[in-house]
């Protein structure tokens, strides 16, 4: 089954003022349509629920990368491409660079915003764990002014989100560190490229001698949202670092609520989930 056209409506606006005031004028009538990587597959499948939107492809406010000393500010409409392409997010931020990197394929990575993967509000979308675990802010624009939110709790619920209806996602920013931390990122899927993870995995760990200083870890498709896991954090921090694996596996394994559905099943994930943290425990041990 295949979308009917003319049922479906796209304004595109001439700037990020006419953009958000039309979302004002009609809250909730409208949302926003960027690169449609998502949205153009549903739209074909003939499962495109919403029926108006607005293009805000060309909207060159909501674009570009900016580095200053404390915080890098990606705009919500920079492409994967873009992300993977950038010297300092390469160097400071590599997790979300791979995450971007394993998103779909070339066509999908020139064309997909980090914007609107986080939007999309999937579980399972790649960048979201590394996001969580870089602390990320958003930056929430209305025709009467902006907010910034913590993205940690932005999404509330599954394809639910702290997002008002006449809110439009502008930015995202990373605080910049000055320690020296250890990174993992895991992404598995039905195959290498091209595939919905069935296990998306990112962590950061800073060491103090043989004990662990500080831990984040986030997980994407093992709970209706991604999750930072904050109680398996909370259980290894402080730990010594040959104890860890025993500790995290225990911790995680209570805090994680994976489910069966068509990609894969619960008992998967849950193993997967356990051995990546497994992995990345174990990793520690090992000199810089």
């Amino acid at each position: 089954m295949r979308a009917y056209l003319p049922s479906y409506q796209l304004v595109t606006p001439r700037n990020l003022f006419d953009a958000l005031e039309l979302f004002a004028r009609e809250p909730g009538v409208y949302k926003a349509f960027a690169g449609g990587t998502d949205l153009m597959v549903l739209l074909e499948a003939g499962k495109l629920v919403h029926r108006n939107y607005i293009n805000i492809w060309n909207l060159n406010e909501l674009r570009g990368i900016e580095v200053v000393d404390a915080q890098v500010t990606i705009g919500a409409l920079t492409t994967y491409t873009e992300i993977q392409s950038h010297p300092v997010l390469r160097a400071e931020f590599p997790m979300l660079c791979q995450a971007a990197s394993e998103t779909g394929g070339l066509a999908i990575q020139n064309r997909g915003t980090l914007g609107g993967n986080i939007a999309n509000a999937s579980p399972a979308a790649d960048s979201s764990p590394a996001l969580l675990v870089y602390d990320a802010q958003l930056e929430l624009i209305s025709a009467t002014g902006s907010r910034w939110v913590s993205y940690q709790g932005f999404h509330t619920g599954y394809k639910q989100m702290d997002l008002q209806p006449q809110e439009l996602l502008a930015r995202i920013r990373l605080p910049r560190s000055t320690q020296a931390l250890r990174q993992y990122f895991r992404k598995v899927g039905t195959r290498k490229a091209q595939a919905i993870s069935k296990v998306c995995f990112a962590a950061t760990a800073e060491t103090d001698g043989e004990r662990l200083a500080d831990v984040r870890i986030a997980l994407g498709s093992v709970a209706p949202i991604p999750i930072r896991c904050v109680k398996t954090e909370t259980a290894l921090r402080g730990q010594p670092i040959d104890q860890l694996p025993e500790l995290g596996r225990a911790a995680l394994a209570r805090e994680i609520v994976p489910i069966d559905d068509i990609r894969s099943t619960a008992n998967y994930r849950i193993r997967v989930s356990l051995n990546l943290l497994n992995d990345f425990l174990f990793s520690l041990r090992s000199p810089t």
